[in-house]
């Protein structure tokens, strides 16, 4: 069974940082690329950061670029999320999600098979 695990998120005050951690399980981890999403209340889905399965192409949003780095660890079946320099805009439910098979990147949350639980990243003064 395909199952990813959310860890990290908090509370910080505007400005500061955070890491969130994504872990997968069930599967063969290295061959997919995997994403981070977000959803604040009273908001559609957004993506936040991409990444593909051996970790050396990345893209991230226009929103978060020069703030959050992704990446992973192959060997630990793990992603991560660095973000600084953090904003209340950036308040949400952080989600990590995986593609259904190898070799597809998308970018819209709808082809997306598999998704985390999903952990609270609330940015507040």
């Amino acid at each position: 069974q395909v199952q990813l695990l959310e860890s990290g998120g908090g509370s910080v005050q505007p400005g500061g940082s955070l890491n969130v951690t994504c872990t997968a399980s069930g599967y063969t981890f290295g061959v997919t690329c995997v994403a981070w999403f977000r959803q604040a209340p009273g908001k559609e889905r957004e993506g936040v950061a991409y990444i593909n399965p051996g970790g050396g192409g990345t893209s991230l949003a226009d929103s978060v670029k020069g703030r959050f780095t992704i990446s992973r660890d192959n060997t630990k079946n793990t992603v991560y999320l660095q973000m600084t320099s953090l904003k209340t805009d950036d308040t949400a439910i952080y989600y990590c999600a995986t593609p259904p098979r190898e070799g597809y990147c998308p970018r819209s949350a709808r082809y997306f098979s598999t998704w985390g639980q999903g952990t609270q990243v609330t940015v507040s003064s």
